[in-house]
């Protein structure tokens, strides 16, 4: 997630600066071995050591003389590297190669051994990424195939949604050989969503071909006619999803940018594909579809509209006791800046237990600070040693002493600590890797520091974190802003009317706030990327409902009153939007059921849930607020030309 941090960011300066500065990196891995003496362990590191990949391995050697017995030594320093039998040993694994050495660790320390860290956090989720994605499209596809065989008349019919839309995905995940390098996490979404989100172009074209062959009895005159009636609703559709998907590209935060270009390269493919493809496909084997033919497996949903306008007063009630307390909820949600925990059931998770149980938590941040007089280094190391949280500091002053001139001492020593410009200080603290706890300590390492030098630099996994969550919150107001004057201009122009847009907006946004109010009233933290992408695909995917409907219902007014045309709109486009929110939501819950990475299961289950809350504001409140704003429709709306009568 770091990677995807802005050049200029205070956590990523100091990286660069230290790896200009030193040779040995910040370590992003632990190792701990049970059961073993001080000769036992001192070997585990040698084997480390030979391993290729590993940059650099840490043990308690280097930071005291193991020829004085273990009993006269720093019990508070020596605690941190080997207790109770057990060795912790800190390993840095190279970038790009964190997958290799992670499964050469497991086979060298075996079941009984452990690793954590910044790097297992990448292997695992590289590993998972590939092999999930695979898992959930077997499932998925399946059951999206379920779904449209019990909404169509043809057991073809599938077969073609499927196969436009597949085309346009592979073309997709082919082109981003271009980009050089994608996300995980848009590895393992990005595909899926294009499939749910875009079907919806696929079964809009075809439903209306099917319409019209019962009217036309050439089949290309039939397409011709279905495309000309379905076009408005497509391109409007694509065009709310493609403008909301770019503003994810404009982030800061490099991984909305990834999956947006995706996402938006995907619309666009989908939308090429049903227009120019899935035409020309469907004449060429339209007689398969008439031979395949069979009974309607889901009947009509005939007089539902009269039933759902009953409830219109109490569904509008409902709606207007919750987007308050749901919009301020929504806000005050705890968030996860980066991956998560690995579920317990997982050998990552499992080892974080274990570790945690011998050594506790531990995660070192680097200060790098001007190399100027030992007294100035002691004195702010003493005051980090004091700080809470800190479990110990390791420095020049403190492993080798202030009083010893670093020039009279072999450079291997000093290398560690000392560039020649800047001294390296190591601080290992006893906090999660993000959370109130691990920022609030960074505030005050910054703090602490910047009373001595005034020039320092921190780094580390919970720095990362901590630059994440002052960046991400910045993208968010500027994301969601974007993505709703984007898709409510293109809603502006579609449908020729001031009023219209903010109707549908208010009806998918409420959806939006209700969905990221849940977490916060369940207590549950919300990963911060699933609550940022979820704001922008919930809106610009599950609008499409909204549009269908809406553009349904303006035709109708022009022939009939304001009720008759809501009636007549639900009983007609209903079953529509109950495939395409059924399709949208399975693909959200078959993410969140199937993917062991926290940050991909997140966005699945507020997907899959957001599909449902949406389809149920489209039914029961959208219908609601058409008829009671039906004349400031009308006044606010050019050329309406809506039907006079009673």
């Amino acid at each position: 997630m770091a990677d995807y941090l802005p050049d200029d960011a205070p956590s990523i300066e100091a990286v660069e600066l230290m790896e200009q500065e030193f040779d040995e990196p910040v370590p992003n891995a632990r190792v701990m071995i049970q059961d073993v003496t001080v000769t036992e362990a001192l070997q585990m590191k040698q084997n480390l050591e030979e391993i290729e990949g590993i940059s650099a391995v840490t043990w308690l050697d280097d930071v005291m003389d193991l020829t004085v017995p273990l009993e006269m030594a720093d019990q508070d320093m020596l605690s941190s590297y080997y207790q109770d039998g057990a060795a912790l040993i800190s390993v840095t694994i190279e970038e790009e190669q964190e997958v290799a050495v992670t499964n050469e660790i497991y086979d060298l320390i075996g079941e009984d051994g452990t690793i954590t860290g910044e790097a297992v956090t990448t292997a695992v989720s590289q590993t998972m990424a590939g092999d999930e994605s695979m898992y959930a499209a077997l499932l998925l596809v399946p059951i999206i195939i379920i779904i449209l065989i019990l909404s169509t008349n043809s057991w073809v019919e599938p077969v073609l949604f499927l196969t436009a839309i597949g085309v346009s995905i592979l073309i997709n995940l082919g082109s981003n050989i271009f980009l050089g390098e994608v996300s995980f996490i848009t590895q393992s979404v990005a595909p899926i969503l294009q499939l749910a989100v875009s079907l919806d172009y696929a079964i809009f074209l075809l439903h209306s071909f099917s319409d019209y062959r019962k009217q036309v009895s050439d089949p290309t005159e039939a397409m011709k006619l279905a495309m000309k009636r379905s076009f408005p609703a497509i391109i409007a559709s694509a065009s709310t999803t493609f403008f909301g998907f770019m503003a994810l590209t404009f982030m800061d935060f490099g991984i909305g940018s990834d999956l947006g270009i995706n996402l938006v390269k995907g619309i666009l493919l989908s939308f090429i594909s049903v227009i120019i493809f899935l035409p020309a496909l469907t004449l060429m084997f339209y007689k398969w579809i008439d031979k395949t033919q069979h009974r309607q497996f889901i009947p009509d949903f005939k007089n539902v509209g009269s039933k759902v306008m009953k409830l219109r007063i109490p569904s509008l009630l409902i709606v207007m006791l919750l987007i308050v307390p749901a919009f301020l909820a929504q806000s005050n949600t705890t968030f996860i800046y980066g991956a998560g925990e690995f579920p317990e059931d997982t050998r990552a998770g499992q080892d974080v237990v274990k570790t945690e149980e011998v050594f506790g938590k531990e995660m070192p941040m680097v200060l790098l600070v001007p190399e100027e007089d030992r007294g100035t280094e002691e004195a702010l190391v003493q005051e980090l040693e004091g700080l809470p949280n800190v479990v110990s500091v390791m420095s020049y002053v403190n492993v080798v002493g202030a009083a010893v001139p670093p020039e009279y001492l072999d450079e291997a020593v000093t290398e560690q600590f000392y560039s020649g410009n800047y001294a390296r200080i190591t601080i290992f603290a006893q906090t999660d890797a993000e959370g109130e706890a691990a920022f609030s300590l960074i505030e005050q390492v910054k703090e602490t520091a910047d009373q001595y030098y005034d020039d320092t630099h921190l780094l580390g996994e919970s720095v990362s974190l901590y630059d994440i969550r002052e960046i991400v919150q910045e993208d968010n107001t500027f994301v969601n802003i974007m993505t709703v004057v984007t898709v409510g201009l293109v809603l502006l122009i579609t449908f020729r009317s001031l009023s219209i847009p903010v109707v549908l907006l208010l009806a998918i946004q409420a959806s939006v706030w209700i969905n990221l109010a849940i977490p916060y009233f369940t207590d549950a933290p919300l990963v911060y990327i699933g609550y940022l992408l979820i704001s922008t695909i919930q809106l610009a995917a599950t609008v499409d409902y909204g549009i269908l409907f809406t553009e349904n219902y303006y035709k109708l007014r022009q022939e009939m009153s304001a009720m008759q045309a809501i009636k007549k709109t639900i009983d007609e486009k209903l079953f529509a939007i109950f495939i395409s929110a059924s399709i949208l939501s399975s693909v959200g819950f078959i993410l969140w059921l199937t993917s062991t990475n926290p940050v991909v299961s997140s966005i699945g289950l507020l997907l899959g849930r957001g599909a449902l809350l949406a389809f149920v504001m489209v039914v029961f409140v959208l219908p609601a607020m058409l008829v009671v704003f039906d004349k400031i429709i009308e006044k606010t709306s050019w050329k309406p030309n809506f039907y006079k009568g009673k």
